[in-house]
Formats: C-alpha cells, sequence, structure tokens
C-alpha cells in the first residue's frame, strides 16, 4: 500500500533535487511512486504546485487517440481528433488521482517565507536506504499517513 509522506525541505531547488531523488529511487525499484509534487510560494507570497503527472496531457493524448479512430469510422480523422483532443484535455482536467490537491495547497499556503512541501505518494520498498538518500536535504517530516510509531521512526531516522 502507497504512503504518503510529506517532507519540508528548505527551498524550491531543494524540492526538485528531492523529486529527483524520487525518480532515480523508483529507477532502482527501492520504491515505487505514484505521485509526487512540491508547493511552494512564489515572490508575491502565493502558493505555487509542481505536479510530476499531468492528466491534462494523458486525457488530451487517449482523447486524441479515441476521437481519430471515432474520426476514421465517419470519415472525417481530422474533426474527430481535435474533438477527441479537446473533450480528452477536459476530462484530464477535471480528474484528480494520486495526491489530493486541496491539501497540497492548504500546506502550501502554510509555507513559510521560501520554504517549500515535498508531496510523495509512494510504496517505499527499502526505507533504510530511501531515508540515507533523503537526509542530506534535511528534511522535515510535515504529514504522513503512517501509524505514529512509523512516523516516529521516520523524523528520528531523518534527525540521524
Amino acid at each position: 500500500m502507497a504512503q504518503l509522506i510529506v517532507l519540508g525541505v528548505a527551498d524550491r531547488d531543494t524540492a526538485d533535487r528531492a523529486l529527483d531523488i524520487a525518480s532515480d529511487l523508483n529507477r532502482q525499484q527501492l520504491l515505487r511512486l505514484d505521485d509526487a509534487a512540491y508547493a511552494y510560494k512564489d515572490d508575491k507570497g502565493r502558493p505555487r504546485i509542481h505536479q510530476t503527472f499531468s492528466t491534462t496531457g494523458a486525457g488530451a493524448a487517449g482523447g486524441a487517440l479515441w476521437g481519430t479512430l471515432i474520426g476514421l469510422i465517419f470519415l472525417n480523422p481530422l474533426l474527430g481528433l481535435a474533438v477527441g483532443a479537446a473533450t480528452g484535455a477536459v476530462a484530464g482536467r477535471l480528474t484528480d488521482i494520486g495526491i489530493d490537491d486541496d491539501m497540497i495547497k492548504e500546506i502550501g499556503a502554510h509555507l513559510e517565507g521560501g520554504r517549500a512541501a515535498v508531496f510523495l505518494l509512494a510504496d517505499i520498498t527499502t526505507a533504510d536506504r530511501v531515508i540515507d538518500a533523503y537526509r542530506p536535504l534535511e528534511p522535515t517530516v510535515l504529514r504522513t499517513n503512517l501509524s505514529k510509531d512509523d512516523e516516529r521512526e521516520l523524523v528520528e531516522a531523518l534527525r540521524s
């Protein structure tokens, strides 16, 4: 089962590095990354979100494929492509999978100057190696869906 872990980091660049680490750990099969994102505040103090998976793009691609196939049936593949891509993009935009966007926005709104929050939804297979990879970033655990004991162990392991 995937665990949600929200880490507070120093800044947006550190959040980018955290997502790079997650991607690398995923390639090494030390964790199975289902979704990842980070939130930060821009120069004007507005919360911003960086998602790693775009449902809009995936919806548009799927819609374009189906639209083209349907267009071929009705002898107008270009119209089918255009309508399918537009419909798929709208459907993808309205779809929320993985990490809850409202939670990301809520935590992002409470960030202090310059800090960022990294959101990882992953099934961690080798916890000690994942913790070792993140320890240099000096993150703080903001929220998890782990048990209290597991969360306490995570907090202590990241501090070591």
